[in-house]
């Protein structure tokens, strides 16, 4: 080997490489060394490279891409609260009762005090009914029951949960939360936004902090299995960010990195949020801080979701924040520490503030990452060019679309009426505007497997269901930009340079895959076989293992 080339500590070869590099698109051997990529490029690097500790894998022809980034996740959230019945599979009104007595039989078996659980649950399947504790009572055979619905914005509480939760009737809140009451202001048992129905959370019983340790550590290596290297968490608090850095310092670590959000909500108090600031430098050996998540509105389905006119039902007219400037002072407050800022905005009005926010603020963190809006289910077209000037990140989940029907008939398009229907996840008109886009999951919201992810970008219909309703086809993305979306531009969201791409100097963090995600259909992508997940040039998931 020649003395001014370094030896590698792994070389792959035998490979096909989508580096999503333009100067070097595709590859057949990558060079890692120090858990960096040093070169990627045709055969002759190997025997460039090696060295006489060199490990060779030969990837035989399978195809490497840039390990997966997930723009949006829950992975500690979702461990603490994707407890008992998962309803997802539920859809229908009976059959959601059928599935409720037969877990209230076996709690009952098990622990006569015990707590019937559940997720997410659909709102279609109460098919017009009021969401309400009288619905579920007889089915729940008394016992506290605790369910919630697939958005994570809105939850159900039978009485006796309500009653152990000290919930008796309304109360003023800080933000847009609400205990729905009926007429003679006795609670129904639904609960809107999470500081509403955490009151009933905090009341369920909860793991051990060596079971939340451990359940969060099972469910962030499923990522792995998934060829998911990097995700960003969007939610949390200093506790957060204690358990993460308990989870990366402890046993084998994290598998993937982290990019752990604190989530600040009206009625923080000026100390909590002066801490915040001081954390912002935070990290660990695969995790990092730097980020703010505010909430601008809540969903579109409940009428939370905040619009420039109201919704069918006369809903979707207010903020999450009681008076809006306060988000506007509190998103320049953390610019200006040098944080990166990210908005939860479904509504279209909610989209436009986020941006006159940002404008305001400063578009871009002290790190140089632009600010971010997630979700964006609703945006209008002078919302669409501002957000392209500015160059702020439209953070989307395609696959929300999973539970909208193709009469219109679901919860989310009644309420917006059939012409604002229309502007849907408008990601390919995003995109086109020149904006940046980062893809991701919303787990436990929707399923963390990025393939159903892409999939979802490309068809805009259930995968596997050729006879499928497909959704404004117009929207759909090509194989390449869905993978950019999981990859480079979820990287460049964060601000990360040195990921989502396989060119020198970049982290080596790689997914190899049976076959090539950009040649099989999107109907067969979503059982590709992920054969490898790499970190750091280091296997964190093998197939054969």
């Amino acid at each position: 080997m020649p003395n001014n080339l370094k030896s590698a500590d792994t070389v792959i070869v035998n490979a096909g490489v989508h580096t999503l590099d333009p100067k070097q698109p595709s590859a057949s051997t990558i060079v890692i060394a120090n858990g960096r990529i040093l070169a990627a490029g045709g055969n002759h690097l190997l025997g460039e490279h090696r060295g006489p500790r060199t490990r060779v894998h030969d990837a035989k022809g399978q195809t490497i891409t840039p390990g997966l980034i997930d723009g949006h996740i829950h992975p500690i959230q979702g461990s603490e609260i994707t407890v008992g019945v998962d309803f997802g599979p539920v859809s229908t009104f009976d059959g959601f009762l059928a599935v409720l007595r037969t877990e209230a039989a076996r709690v009952l078996a098990e622990n006569p005090a015990g707590w019937v659980r559940g997720w997410n649950l659909d709102y279609g399947i109460f098919e017009g009914r009021r969401i309400s504790a009288d619905l579920i009572e007889e089915s729940v055979y008394g016992l506290p029951a605790y369910i919630l619905l697939f958005d994570l914005h809105t939850a159900l509480a039978s009485r006796k949960a309500l009653r152990l939760s000290g919930i008796t009737g309304g109360r003023r809140f800080c933000d847009n939360s609400e205990i729905v009451v009926d007429d003679s202001g006795n609670p129904t048992g639904e609960l809107r936004e999470s500081t509403a129905y955490d009151l009933v959370g905090s009341t369920a019983p909860a793991l051990s902090a060596a079971q939340a340790v451990e359940r969060a550590r099972e469910l962030i290596s499923c990522l792995s299995r998934t060829g998911i290297t990097s995700g960003t968490i969007m939610d949390g608090d200093l506790a957060s960010l204690d358990f993460i850095d308990n989870i990366d310092s402890t046993g084998s670590g994290l598998p993937v990195r982290l990019v752990s959000a604190l989530e600040h909500r009206p009625g923080l108090t000026a100390e909590e949020a002066r801490s915040y600031v001081l954390s912002k430098d935070r990290r660990g050996r695969r995790w990092r801080g730097g980020l703010v998540k505010l909430l601008l509105d809540g969903v579109i389905d409940t009428g939370t979701g905040w619009l420039y006119e109201p919704d069918t039902m006369g809903g979707g007219v207010k903020s999450f924040w009681p008076d809006p400037a306060d988000y506007a002072a509190t998103v320049k407050n953390y610019s200006d520490a040098g944080f990166q800022i990210a908005t939860h905005a479904i509504g279209d009005r909610a989209i436009g503030a986020a941006i006159d926010a940002y404008v305001s603020a400063g578009v871009r963190s002290r790190r140089g990452a632009p600010h971010r809006i997630e979700h964006l289910e609703c945006i209008a077209d002078k919302d669409l060019a501002r957000l392209s000037t500015a160059g702020i990140t439209a953070s989307m989940q395609p696959l929300h679309m999973q539970w909208r029907k193709a009469d219109g008939s679901d919860s989310w398009s009644g309420r917006l009426g059939a012409e604002r229907s229309k502007r849907a996840w408008r990601i390919r008109d995003v995109i086109d505007s020149g904006a940046p886009v980062a893809l991701g999951s919303d787990w436990p919201v929707a399923q963390y497997d990025a393939r159903i992810g892409m999939a979802w970008a490309r068809l805009r219909r259930i995968p596997g269901r050729t006879d499928a309703h497909v959704f404004e086809p117009s929207q759909r993305l090509t194989a390449l930009e869905a993978l950019k979306g999981f990859s480079v531009w979820a990287a460049e969201a964060q601000g990360d340079h040195d990921q989502g791409r396989i060119r020198p100097g970049n982290k080596a963090d790689l997914a190899i895959w049976a076959d090539d995600p950009l040649l099989v259909s999107a109907d067969e992508l979503i059982d590709l076989p992920i054969e490898s997940t790499w970190v750091d040039g280091e296997t964190v998931f093998s197939r054969q293992e």
